[in-house]
């Protein structure tokens, strides 16, 4: 099932969306935390490596009715040299809510 992310003002087009909270550590409050993987063609490779360079975003999942600031704590890529045309990858990524 596909469920879309806008982050900033970017829509992506997530599956394996999973929505859960976390403890952060140092202030023993609760985070939402959500990961997902979504494609990536190479045409669209350099926008979505500069958005994600930006390391902190506005997450907003309208079907969850979820909105908040969040980072990166952690992602992975099956090709990190999308430059060839054609080609796909498969993104995964984890976003934690900043307070």
């Amino acid at each position: 099932m596909e469920t879309t992310v806008w982050i900033n003002d970017t829509q992506i087009n997530a599956y394996n969306f999973k929505e859960e909270t976390a403890n952060d550590a140092n202030s023993r409050q609760q985070k939402r935390k959500i990961s997902f993987d979504f494609k990536v063609t190479s045409e669209e490779y350099h926008d979505v490596a500069v958005l994600l360079y930006k390391m902190n975003f506005r997450i907003r999942v309208p079907e969850q009715d979820l909105e908040f600031d969040a980072s990166i704590s952690n992602y992975s890529t099956s090709i990190t040299d999308l430059y060839k045309p054609g080609q796909v990858a498969d993104y995964y990524l984890e976003l934690i809510e900043q307070v």
